[in-house]
């Protein structure tokens, strides 16, 4: 009796196993090439490989939650020591061992000017283990750091040792080189501003790695925020110091400076006002509150109505002083990038047509704009707390922007899985939808959208959906970014949703996108469906020279479906009326506007005649020098159909407009 064949069950329990042991990726990768060696059947053998495949993706994804997790605990632990702690030297280097531990590099460090010396000096460093390069003091202008102060922007070098665009010294290189350093970020830290009218460097920090390192954008915005909590840290403690200085020098005056004291109470009042709102707004960071409550908390502070703009303009909050909402008019684009602007360069708020504004940055990018609508400046003291706020609303943006990106990514593997292959399992697709908060059994809206700049349309989509009242989820799939949005029978139809997305889309990414609608459609058979039928439409749309444009396929009629298909319309159009267009070419004559006019008639010559404005004899003539040149079947059915679709795509093209 033979021996039965080995079963793939073993091998399938093993990967979970690995999975929950969170064992490397080499290991999960050998299950497969164990169950071959062990001889399992070439059916369940596709079986394991295709978990093999999953349990990789599964392991990817749970490393990617952890990093992210560990990032966000980081930023909120840094929130948090900035409220527990008075001491300057603890709260940098949480900061410094925070931005190190967020970034995941090998060090990471800050400088602050000496002005008595007049050069930079090593402030705090993490994950240093050379003495020459903790003691290093670099003059002004020298190196990575001196341009960072000197344009007072950030730069990044993923090999300093060959990066031309720095100033290298010999003591600089030789700290760095005894360090072993070889990738490095550096961001300022900004406060207030100069009499050149931009924010003053108080210092730098910077990011690490002994490696060859190319920093992201989004690394570059979280440096950035740190940077931003170490510059009010060092700016609250040097307000706290003058402040205790000359409540000290008053104190000795008291006697013949009664007024004076009233005015250092007055201060201190304002100072421990200033404290008291930097701690709450820093509460509602660690409580996990939203930009509205940060909203609600400055209005009630400032006691004026605030709102809360997206760079488009688009409200994303609006609060009264006494904490009710109102419905905000969206916002100016141009004039709320102007102020934003002007908001930027000067590092503080700036008031304009009776209404203060100050930038929600991250880095360089600009996140949002803070309006305070009030018609009177404010004094130091609320301006301080109102630019402060706007470091709060910027780092919550961000955080909520990271969690967007992460559970897009995640629904976004669903949306592939749902378009590769529904049929493979339609009920545990709906299912994965539900735990992710994706309803595949309620109506949605299909859109599939394209541009000629591909790498800025996925994170425009992220801003399309994450900014305004849409809810949906966009993933990138065959070249192109799907995005499934909720419908309800009020809402408009897919032509209109897919003519506002194009707008909206082409203003984020800078770029013509030409998007394509179908739906509704529910279940997991039906959306793939709608997805083939919008890629139709995609198709239909780009051969038409509808570039930059939104439509469905009802829009585009059966001409949409035709041309959808991708085939050659100029050589269909030639191989039809090819003959007739040679002649009129070369006689002026009007055998291709006839033969239309013909078929228009419904094979009436009276009507044909009327139409074309000759005698009815002309009209045969010219039908019988078509039958010469098309051959005698020219008006069978099949023919007269191929040729009246070739006469409609001659028209359409415009390439019969000296007949016409």
């Amino acid at each position: 009796m033979s021996e039965p064949f080995p079963s793939a069950a073993p091998h399938l329990r093993h990967l979970f196993e690995l999975l929950a042991d969170d064992a490397p990726a080499e290991a999960l990768g050998a299950v497969l090439s164990t169950a071959r060696a062990d001889g399992v059947p070439a059916g369940e053998l596709a079986e394991v490989e295709r978990a093999t495949a999953t349990a990789l993706r599964i392991r990817g994804a749970l490393r990617q939650h952890r990093r992210r997790e560990l990032q966000l605990t980081a930023l909120f632990d840094t929130a948090g020591d900035l409220a527990a702690s008075r001491d300057l030297d603890d709260v940098l280097k949480a900061i410094v061992r925070r931005a190190r531990m967020l970034l995941g590099t090998d060090t990471a460090y800050l400088t602050l000017p000496d002005e008595e010396a007049g050069d930079t000096y090593m402030r705090v460093t993490d994950g240093s283990v050379s003495l020459l390069f903790q003691r290093l003091r670099l003059e002004l202008g020298e190196g990575l750091g001196g341009l960072v102060a000197q344009t007072a922007s950030p730069y990044a070098t993923p090999d300093y040792r060959t990066d031309e665009r720095f100033h290298h010294t010999r003591n600089i290189n030789a700290g760095v080189l005894d360090e072993g350093l070889v990738a490095i970020l550096g961001v300022p830290l900004l406060l207030g501003s100069s009499r050149g009218g931009t924010g003053k460097v108080i210092g730098v920090l910077f990011a690490a790695d002994r490696a060859p390192r190319v920093f992201s954008p989004d690394e570059v915005a979280l440096l950035c925020s740190l940077a931003a909590h170490a510059a009010i840290a060092i700016d609250t403690a040097r307000a706290l110091a003058d402040t205790t200085s000359a409540l000290a020098e008053l104190a000795e005056a008291n006697a013949e400076l009664a007024e004076a004291n009233a005015s250092v109470r007055a201060h201190s009042a304002a100072m421990r006002r200033a404290e008291e709102s930097h701690d709450r707004l820093t509460d509602l960071v660690l409580r996990g509150r939203d930009v509205k409550d940060v909203a609600a908390a400055v209005a009630a502070l400032l006691d004026s109505p605030l709102t809360i703009h997206d760079p488009g303009g688009r409200p994303l909050a609006a609060v009264r002083p006494d904490g009710t909402g109102f419905a905000a008019d969206s916002m100016d684009a141009g004039w709320l990038a102007e102020a934003a602007e002007e908001s930027r360069t000067g590092a503080r708020a700036v008031h304009r047509e009776g209404r203060v504004v100050c930038a929600v940055l991250a880095g360089q990018e600009l996140l949002a704009g803070l309006v305070l609508h009030r018609s009177r400046p404010l004094d130091d003291s609320d301006r301080r707390l109102f630019e402060r706020s706007s470091v709060v609303t910027g780092l919550l943006l961000l955080l909520r922007r990271t969690v967007a990106e992460t559970e897009n990514r995640i629904r976004g593997e669903l949306i592939a899985d749902l378009l590769t292959d529904p049929a493979r399992d339609p009920a545990g697709l709906v299912e994965r939808g539900r735990r992710l908060g994706i309803d595949l059994d309620r109506p949605h809206l299909l859109l599939v959208a394209e541009t000629g700049a591909r790498e800025r349309l996925a994170p425009a989509a992220m801003r399309y959906l994450f900014g305004g009242e849409i809810h949906g989820v966009s993933a990138e799939h065959a070249g192109a970014v799907v995005l499934l949005i909720e419908a309800d029978g009020s809402g408009p139809a897919a032509g209109a949703v897919a003519r506002s997305a194009a707008a909206q889309l082409g203003q984020l990414a800078q770029a013509p996108v030409t998007v394509a609608a179908t739906g509704p459609a529910r279940g997991a058979r039906e959306l793939a469906a709608a997805y083939a039928e919008a890629a139709r439409c995609l198709r239909a749309m780009r051969v038409l020279g509808r570039t930059g444009e939104g439509a469905c396929v009802d829009e585009l009629g059966f001409l949409g479906v035709v041309l959808g298909n991708g085939q050659d319309v100029g050589g269909f159009v030639s191989a039809a009326l090819g003959p007739l267009l040679e002649y009129d070419a070369q006689r002026g004559t009007h055998l291709v506007r006839t033969l239309g006019a013909y078929f228009g008639a419904g094979g009436s010559l009276i009507r044909a005649k009327d139409e074309l404005h000759v005698h009815v004899n002309t009209v045969v003539q010219r039908l019988d020098r078509i039958q010469v040149l098309l051959g005698r079947d020219w008006n069978e059915p099949d023919r007269a159909l191929e040729l009246q679709l070739a006469l409609r795509l001659h028209l359409l093209s415009g390439r019969s407009s000296a007949e016409r």
